[in-house]
């Protein structure tokens, strides 16, 4: 049997008004509206399992299911009408990803791969055994633990094993006894150490099940108060040879874990110039949404294009730079303009950018959507970017031109 025979008798089912593989993805939140945008390009009918109607994706979509992604009943349901089931969060029960791949269902990336973006420990771990560079850890059990990992030297950082994101579930803490109340909550922890950090780097690359990759620019992300606020890529600064290992290190990974799809690996660059593996995600994500505008081929369509086993795209940048700056909602003043009126002045402002809005309800801290700059002057770009995200989070910038 051809491996195109293969293929097609993998991908079966088929939608019978395109004669196209149905992609079914796990989550209706932002990732999953922006894949969608990608999959009408490729003539592909997204399904999309939603929480509620109101969900970013559920907006736009036209294929949408409604269910829990803790259910394995509705995934189930849902999976059944799909040739592929990827995700838009890493927050379905790993027996349920191992159940639907037992009944015959193709999941991508599998519970195995998983596995290592839900659980920190099990990342740990598994890279520690590869002889990958993590930051010093250890498993927490009790105040003790702590106390004789940092053996002095505070403060350290304590971990949720398990669904800790955009700073969630991390805790810098400067004594035994603040460990205390984290693990009254029952909650697995770990410990880590406080790394001297120059900055923040973000490895994005995709993987194919036919074992092809693809590596974006490495990206900078800018941090505040644990979460992304802006995105520059490449990296300002960064040297070939730091950017080589990031995207080696990103490549062994997905191959080692057998990673299909995007695979973001979140990164340390400390003050000595070393790399240390920080987190993994295992779907599109924020480090590399400036690639819908910034390289030939988005995160978006690369996710689709790997889990259909499709031959990866270019990643290359279009523009010498490209700076993604997030919208988080604010409280804005009295007499601020709405969100529509914004868009209006914004474009008006700034018509070299371009904006994404989620369809979210805005509430102070809220990511609602980003804007996008690509050109030569990555000075003028984080300049633009960051002001018309802050006009659109509160509407109150006075650098908008009325």
């Amino acid at each position: 049997m051809g491996a195109e025979t293969a293929r097609a008798d993998s991908l079966a089912g088929m939608d019978p008004t395109t004669g196209l593989p149905v992609v079914g993805m796990v989550g209706g939140g932002q990732l999953a509206r922006m894949t969608h945008q990608a999959a009408i390009a490729l003539g592909q009918s997204l399904r999309v399992l939603a929480g509620s109607p109101e969900e970013s994706a559920a907006l736009v979509a036209r294929d949408v299911v409604l269910g829990a992604h803790t259910s394995y009943a509705d995934l189930a349901a849902f999976a059944a009408g799909c040739d592929v089931l990827t995700f838009d969060h890493e927050q379905v029960p790993p027996e349920h990803v191992r159940a639907l791949a037992a009944a015959g269902h193709t999941v991508l990336p599998g519970a195995d791969a998983l596995l290592h973006a839900q659980d920190k420990r099990v990342m740990r771990e598994r890279l520690g055994a590869l002889g990958l560079p993590v930051p010093r850890w250890a498993p927490v059990g009790s105040a003790g633990d702590v106390e004789a990992f940092a053996a002095g030297v505070w403060p350290v950082v304590v971990k949720a094993v398990r669904g800790g994101y955009d700073g969630r579930g991390v805790w810098t803490v400067s004594s035994a006894a603040e460990v205390e109340p984290l693990l009254g909550t029952g909650t697995p922890l770990l410990v880590e150490e406080r790394v001297p950090l120059r900055r923040e780097l973000a490895a994005v690359v995709a993987r194919s099940p036919f074992g092809q990759g693809a590596a974006w620019p490495v990206v900078e992300t800018v941090q505040r108060d644990g979460i992304c606020v802006a995105v520059l890529a490449p990296a300002p600064g960064i040297s070939a040879e730091l950017a080589e290992e990031a995207e080696r290190i990103a490549l062994r990974v997905a191959g080692e874990l057998g990673v299909v799809g995007v695979l973001a690996v979140e990164l340390f660059e400390r003050t000595d110039g070393a790399l240390l593996v920080n987190e993994l995600a295992m779907r599109p994500h924020n480090s590399a949404h400036w690639t819908i505008e910034g390289a030939l081929t988005s995160q978006f369509e690369q996710h689709l294009r790997a889990v259909l086993d499709y031959p990866l795209g270019s990643p290359a940048l279009v523009a010498p730079h490209a700076v993604m700056a997030n919208v988080l909602a604010g409280s804005p003043p009295p007499g601020a303009p709405g969100l529509d009126e914004r868009v209006h002045h914004l474009s008006a402002r700034w018509p070299h950018l371009k904006v994404h809005l989620y369809g979210k309800q805005p509430r102070p801290g809220r990511k609602i959507g980003h804007v996008t700059g690509i050109g030569a002057d990555l000075d003028a770009l984080r300049r633009d970017t960051a002001a018309a995200a802050g006009y659109l989070a509160t509407g109150s910038s006075a650098e908008v031109a009325h």
